[in-house]
């Protein structure tokens, strides 16, 4: 089978494409790849680009609205740009877990001030006792992704 474009792949029912020999999806997945690294790369680009020519436009635009970060609009041309500088706030988790401390030592509900989740590490249950694991089995949920297959070439 020679399906060469995207399009072309799209439009092939699955169920077709199962019927095709390994090494023709094991090519189309290659090829699969390498337009997504491509698209990827391009995206990519572009948007470097896209920051050089608009980064100093949206800062001045942001210190006029005072703010540091955030959403600004404005107008290219024909073309609205719409600049985003996300903020991502990072927490010390130790400092946080002194702090809910100190909130709980004092009377108050630490709930009240901060969110905690909690997570234990798949390979260290997977390492405990028996009778400690079994107290947490019940909190545990265990989903499945998505499968994924990757193919290799044995020989040309």
């Amino acid at each position: 089978m020679n399906l060469v474009t995207p399009d072309k792949i799209l439009a092939t029912p699955v169920s077709e494409l199962a019927d095709q020999s390994s090494d023709s999806l094991f090519r189309l997945k290659n090829d699969a790849a390498d337009f997504m690294a491509a698209a990827k790369a391009i995206v990519e680009h572009v948007d470097r680009a896209l920051d050089l020519k608009y980064v100093d436009r949206a800062r001045q635009l942001r210190l006029a609205a005072n703010k540091d970060t955030g959403v600004v609009h404005f107008d290219d041309g024909n073309v609205r740009v719409t600049a985003d500088l996300p903020k991502k706030v990072e927490w010390d988790q130790k400092q946080l877990h002194e702090l809910i401390l100190r909130i709980a030592s004092g009377g108050d509900n630490p709930a009240e001030f901060i969110e905690t989740s909690y997570r234990v590490s798949e390979t260290k249950y997977q390492a405990w006792q028996e009778s400690l694991r079994s107290q947490f089995t019940p909190a545990r949920t265990v989903k499945v992704g998505k499968a994924t297959y990757r193919l290799a070439l044995l020989s040309e």
